[in-house]
C-alpha cells in the first residue's frame, strides 16, 4: 500500500498552490466544518549537552474524506550547525481507509495557508476599495502577503517595514521585480496612519502597531504570534477595533488579546465573529467605510488540510 505514496517536494507543493484556488479552498472547509484535535506539544531532550526541540503533531480530518497531519520540529540550536531551526512535513490520508496517499513539504503548506487566510478574513473585513497596504515584517510569511492580498484587494502601493531595514529592501526588492509599486518604510507610525490595510507577521514580543495611528476605515491584521509572549499590537487597538479571530483558539494563545484583556480595554465576549462564521454568512464583516477592524489568527490544521488536500489533488490531476 504504502509503494504508492506520493511525494511532493517544495517545488511541487508550491506549484500546485496559487493563491485564488487555495483561498477558496480554504473558505471551502470552514464552510464544511473539520475535526481539529487540540495539538500536540511535546520536548525533544537533546544529545550532549545539547538544548534539543520542539516537536509539535497537528492532525485534522473530515469524516469519510480526507485525514492529514502536520509535524513541526523547532530545534533553536540548529543556527549554529548551520541549518534552519524549523523543519515540517505534512502527510495527506484517505480518511475513509486510513491509506497514506501523499507527504507534502510542510513549511510550504503553512507559510501559504496562513497568508491565504489572511486575505480571506480581508475579503470580509477591510474596504472593498483598498489600495495601500502596509506589510509588518519580512522573513517567509510576509513575503508572501502582497501576492495573496492582491487576490481581494485592488492593491496599488505596497510599503514593508521590518526591525531590519536590509531585509525589508531585499522583499520589496522582490515585489518590484514582480511588478509591484513597493517601498521600505522608515517611519513605522507615518506608514501606519497613510495605509488602508496593514498586515503584521512578526515574531515580536512587543507592540508593534499602535491603536493611536489607525485612521478610520484601516483593516488591521495580526497573524505573527501565536504564543501568550509574542504581540504586534498594543492593548489601544483592541479598545478602538472591532475584533475578529480565526478560530476560539486565538483568546488562549494570543498575546495581543491576553495583554488587552489584563489591561481591561477587551473582552472576549467581544468577538465579533469568527472566521468560520464570515465564511459560512454568519457575520457580515465589516459594517462601513469608516469602521476599524482586527484580524487575530494563531492558524488551525483545518487549513493545513484544506492545502494538502488541493494541492494533492492538482498534483494528481496533472499527473494524468
Amino acid at each position: 500500500m504504502v509503494d504508492h505514496v506520493q511525494t511532493l517536494n517544495q517545488a511541487q507543493t508550491l506549484q500546485h498552490l496559487p493563491f485564488p484556488g487555495l483561498i477558496d479552498a480554504i473558505e471551502q472547509m470552514f464552510i464544511e466544518g473539520c475535526t481539529v484535535p487540540l495539538r500536540h506539544n511535546h520536548a525533544i531532550e537533546g544529545a550532549h549537552g545539547d538544548n534539543g526541540g520542539i516537536m509539535l503533531l497537528m492532525p485534522a480530518w473530515q469524516s469519510g474524506k480526507r485525514l492529514g497531519i502536520k509535524t513541526v520540529s523547532i530545534f533553536p540550536g540548529n543556527q549554529d550547525k548551520g541549518l534552519p531551526g524549523l523543519h515540517s512535513v505534512f502527510i495527506l490520508y484517505d480518511a475513509a481507509t486510513g491509506k497514506p496517499l501523499a507527504i507534502l513539504d510542510g513549511d510550504v503548506i503553512t507559510s501559504r495557508r496562513t497568508a491565504a487566510a489572511s486575505a480571506l478574513a480581508a475579503r470580509w473585513l477591510s474596504r472593498p476599495d483598498a489600495s495601500k497596504l502596509l506589510v509588518v515584517g519580512a522573513g517567509r510569511v510576509a513575503s508572501l502577503l502582497a501576492d495573496a492580498y492582491r487576490c481581494e484587494r485592488p492593491i496599488e502601493t505596497v510599503q514593508v517595514w521590518d526591525i531590519n531595514a536590509e531585509a525589508a529592501a531585499r522583499l520589496v526588492s522582490q515585489l518590484q521585480a514582480s511588478g509591484l509599486q513597493a517601498s521600505v518604510a522608515t517611519d513605522l507610525e507615518q506608514a501606519s496612519r497613510q495605509a488602508d490595510i496593514i498586515t503584521c507577521a512578526t515574531l515580536s514580543n512587543a507592540p508593534l502597531i499602535h491603536g493611536d495611528w489607525l485612521r478610520p476605515g484601516t483593516h488591521l491584521d495580526l497573524i505573527g504570534s501565536f504564543t501568550p509572549a509574542m504581540i504586534e499590537s498594543d492593548v489601544e487597538c483592541f479598545r478602538k477595533g472591532t475584533v475578529f479571530v480565526d478560530t476560539p483558539e486565538a483568546l488562549m494563545k494570543a498575546g495581543d488579546i491576553l495583554e488587552a484583556v489584563k489591561a481591561g480595554a477587551f473582552q472576549p465576549e467581544q468577538v465579533a465573529a469568527t472566521l468560520e462564521d464570515l465564511c459560512r454568512g454568519q457575520h457580515a464583516g465589516r459594517r462601513d467605510a469608516a469602521e476599524i477592524t482586527v484580524y487575530k489568527a494563531v492558524g488551525t490544521a483545518l487549513e493545513d488540510i484544506a492545502a494538502a488536500s488541493l494541492a494533492f489533488d492538482s498534483y494528481m490531476q496533472a499527473a494524468h
